[in-house]
């Protein structure tokens, strides 16, 4: 990866994983943004704790609606383990030709901060993959 990429995180809320990447990303100087299919009214709390543990602050974030412009602009486009089919963007992104990776990641909704540290680090190992 150069660090000319540009890198788009989608699942279908937009409130936990997708927000943790885009954050692990931008931490490191890569550019990156998050979206989702259907947006959650704001971004899992657990999700901010876990994350404020790591030194990183998400909690004024805003769960964002995955758009056209979004993934053309991306160079390359990861779906957080998608498993239902009309939320789930990667048909959309498939007829958009783009470049996908899915990275089957548990979904932190309803779980305990303990939990979503998992969650955290298993995406921040993901992450630091990419330069």
């Amino acid at each position: 990866m150069a660090k000319s990429d540009s890198f788009l995180f989608v699942c279908v809320h937009n409130a936990g994983r997708s927000q943790m990447a885009e954050a692990f990303a931008k931490r490191r100087g890569l550019k990156a943004v998050s979206a989702g299919t259907v947006p959650a009214p704001g971004v899992n709390p657990a999700v901010v704790q876990a994350m404020r543990e790591k030194g990183i602050d998400i909690s004024a974030n805003s769960p964002k609606l995955l758009t056209t412009e979004m993934i053309n602009q991306a160079t390359l486009v990861f779906t957080m383990g998608c498993s239902v089919e009309e939320v789930c963007p990667r048909p959309m992104l498939a007829k958009m030709q783009k470049k996908l990776v899915d990275w089957k990641i548990d979904d932190p909704k309803g779980k305990t901060v303990e939990e979503v540290r998992r969650i955290r680090d298993e995406v921040e190992r993901k992450v630091a993959t990419l330069g």
